[in-house]
């Protein structure tokens, strides 16, 4: 058995639903055991680094160090979002590079009973364990219903494979761990140059023109080369150019429809997975259509409704146009 602490994260339970039901149905068949880390806390995402040092540190900390307290016969935590992954592996380091900062992140700790020595954890992301702890070969086993005739881009995303600490990834501009894994599942892949390029981030809040221009080139891209699925790790890209594709396309004046999965939904439909068991079908660009290209028929009835403006929380997505020349927002 494959023992890992698994440090889910925020997303996981929201915008990336699926990400975790699908990541469930594939637990079994590769004999994977993910214990969840008790109490864990946000990460912070991307901004509060920006903010404040030391307390966006000791946020980040304080997941470690009850990773730590929980270590029985693993001393390995994995985190399936990039975003979760990037963050607790550089708290990691950079309390080991940076003696003054690792003494102030566990005095901050301390003010709740904690504490962690950096260094004894190995912190590692889910596509990494699979590729090389699972391994290609238990993979292929696994599989009972290749994906032949699915053409897909694999899209890693910005913040996966670099900075790049323990050396872990076969490249830092082209890495190819996610080609190898969607190959294993018999899924025709297209080499795809801008798998790590990056998708806008939180840019789709603070500089939409700027977020579709980028969305725009990863999905233009993966059209002219002939995928029929973008498929990524990372719960930020799926949310971007699935939820703002719509609003890119309005931007441009285009008509893509490039469905965006994660890639343990592929897993699990290939392990024979009923498409719901991997939540597919919540998709606000549909997949039906590429998914039919190996039979798998996703029910009419798990069409997502279309997005309902909240009084709360982030703005949702807007239409945007151009018009001579100028970007305006559709009201």
């Amino acid at each position: 058995m494959n023992k890992y602490l698994l440090y889910p994260g925020c997303s996981m339970d929201s915008s990336a639903k699926a990400y975790m039901e699908s990541l469930n149905s594939i637990v079994e068949p590769l004999d994977l055991h993910l214990e969840e880390i008790e109490d864990w806390n946000c990460c912070g995402a991307t901004e509060y680094l920006g903010i404040n040092l030391i307390p966006a540190y000791s946020l980040i900390a304080r997941n470690l160090a009850l990773a730590a307290k929980q270590t029985d016969s693993t001393r390995t935590v994995v985190a399936p979002c990039s975003a979760c992954y990037l963050n607790l592996a550089k708290a990691d380091y950079y309390m080991q590079e940076r003696p003054t900062l690792g003494a102030k992140v566990n005095e901050a700790l301390a003010a709740g009973g904690l504490e962690y020595k950096a260094g004894m954890l190995d912190v590692r992301h889910l596509i990494d364990v699979l590729v090389y702890d699972v391994g290609l070969d238990a993979i292929r086993k696994a599989v009972t219903h290749p994906l032949s005739g699915l053409k897909v881009v694999p899209y890693m995303g910005c913040m996966l494979p670099r900075p790049d600490y323990q050396h872990r990834w076969s490249d830092h501009e082209h890495p190819t761990e996610l080609d190898d894994l969607l190959r294993a599942l018999g899924a025709d892949v297209i080499d795809y140059p801008l798998t790590t390029s990056c998708c806008g981030g939180h840019m789709t809040q603070i500089g939409p023109e700027t977020a579709f221009e980028l969305i725009h080139r990863l999905v233009s891209d993966a059209d002219e080369r002939g995928a029929q699925m973008m498929v990524t790790v990372c719960p930020m890209c799926q949310m971007n150019i699935d939820a703002y594709q719509n609003e890119m396309n309005h931007f441009f004046g285009t008509d893509f429809h490039m469905p965006i999965l994660f890639f343990t939904q592929l897993m699990g439909l290939a392990f024979g997975k009923e498409p719901g068991e991997v939540g597919i079908g919540v998709e606000l660009v549909s997949s039906r259509n590429a998914l039919a290209h190996i039979g798998v028929e996703v029910p009419v009835t798990q069409e997502p409704a279309a997005p309902r403006k909240k009084d709360e929380g982030l703005p949702m997505p807007r239409r945007w146009t151009k018009h001579e020349g100028k970007k305006e927002a559709v009201k």
